[in-house]
């Protein structure tokens, strides 16, 4: 392989700001929930690169063979990868492709095909354009994925929708959630490709809810508290796992140990999630058990240690997906004002649904729209 840009790429990242930034000269675009990839093509060559440089090309061969038929010959692009469901953008399901045998990998490329969903041009022929300002580079992207045709929406790639509008951007945040989007991206007209640089800002949801702390896992250094295990309790009062809450200073992770210490004490006695703590049911871990074995960190022990459920926490988090938080939360203070019966989902905030289908279309229709 012999390009302009070659592997590996570290993205461009974003920073997080509480508001949509209105300044003039600013592109707004959907945040994807996905994995993000830089796909390089060389003639026959493709390679599918990830944001930690672990490839992913292996797990996705029907996108590999789809970019084959669409990509120039030499390109680099970058984009994400994701599951489209009729409900929305699904990543348990994405999460469950990054599989270690070959026989269930090209299962799972048949049974849930995945989409790839461009938004920037790192490189084209023999062109570097990692140095010119981000408008040419989408316009250049735009001339390669026209993808308004009637079989567009056959080849599951897409060009990813783009305003210049603020009022546009500010619509997409609240309408495009319940299909599963983040918020909203902003990136400067001007901007140049900064590798690993957070020149780019992202506008996420965030809410808070009450839950009971039911576990722990260690940090990976064994001296610290590195995540907190959270249940809220359904209309039958079961208590279930739905995320965690992390992100801990050094400082913190060690005060966590201390303080949680009086709730380990004959914490198995009577938790609802004692089956759990057998290595065996571990090891039938479905994803919505606290212990078991992540595909995404390659077999990483996700071992816990149980709390009496009597400690309740205020956490943030961004938005719920299968009744889970979708990413890790994060504390916000314990409640001692608050009962663990009174943690329930009835707290969550419920997002309709929205049709994937029609996002491209309404992007592309609003006033001010960028293609």
């Amino acid at each position: 392989m012999e390009l302009p840009v070659m592997p590996p790429v570290k993205p461009m990242l974003a920073k997080s700001v509480s508001a949509l930034p209105r300044e003039s000269g600013l592109r707004y675009e959907p945040k994807w929930d996905g994995f993000r990839c830089i796909v390089f093509r060389d003639g026959d060559e493709i390679e599918l690169g990830s944001r930690n440089d672990r490839p992913l090309t292996r797990y996705f061969p029907e996108l590999v063979e789809l970019l084959g038929t669409v990509l120039p010959d030499k390109c680099v692009i970058d984009g994400e990868i994701v599951i489209v469901t009729e409900h929305g953008l699904d990543f348990d399901t994405l999460q469950q492709r990054l599989h270690p045998a070959a026989s269930r990998v090209n299962k799972l490329a048949v049974e849930t095909p995945a989409s790839f969903v461009a938004f920037d041009l790192l490189a084209l022929g023999d062109r570097d354009l990692t140095g010119e300002p981000f408008a040419e580079r989408r316009a250049l992207l735009e001339t390669l994925l026209d993808t308004r045709g009637p079989d567009a929406g056959a080849t599951r790639i897409h060009l990813t929708p783009m305003t210049d509008d603020p009022e546009v951007a500010q619509d997409w945040f609240t309408r495009f959630e319940g299909a599963g989007f983040d918020g909203v991206m902003v990136k400067a007209a001007d901007l140049g490709y900064l590798q690993d640089k957070r020149v780019m800002f992202k506008v996420k949801h965030e809410r808070t809810a009450d839950c009971v702390v039911a576990g722990f896992r260690w940090h990976k250094d064994g001296e610290g508290v590195g995540s907190l295990l959270l249940g809220l309790f359904d209309e039958d009062g079961n208590l279930h796992h739905v995320g965690v809450a992390s992100s801990f200073t050094a400082k913190r992770r060690k005060e966590l140990v201390t303080e949680l210490a009086p709730l380990r004490e004959n914490a198995l006695e009577n938790h609802p999630w004692r089956e759990w703590a057998d290595a065996a049911a571990q090891a039938r871990a479905d994803g919505k058990m606290p212990g078991g074995v992540s595909r995404w960190t390659g077999g990483k022990d996700l071992s816990w240690e149980p709390l009496r459920p009597e400690l309740v926490a205020e956490v943030r988090y961004e938005h719920v997906m299968a009744g889970r938080f979708r990413h890790g939360g994060r504390l916000a203070r314990f409640r001692t004002d608050r009962t663990p019966r009174s943690c329930t989902y009835a707290q969550l905030d419920e997002v309709a649904p929205a049709e994937l289908a029609d996002i491209f279309d309404q992007a592309r229709a609003a006033k001010g729209t960028v293609r």
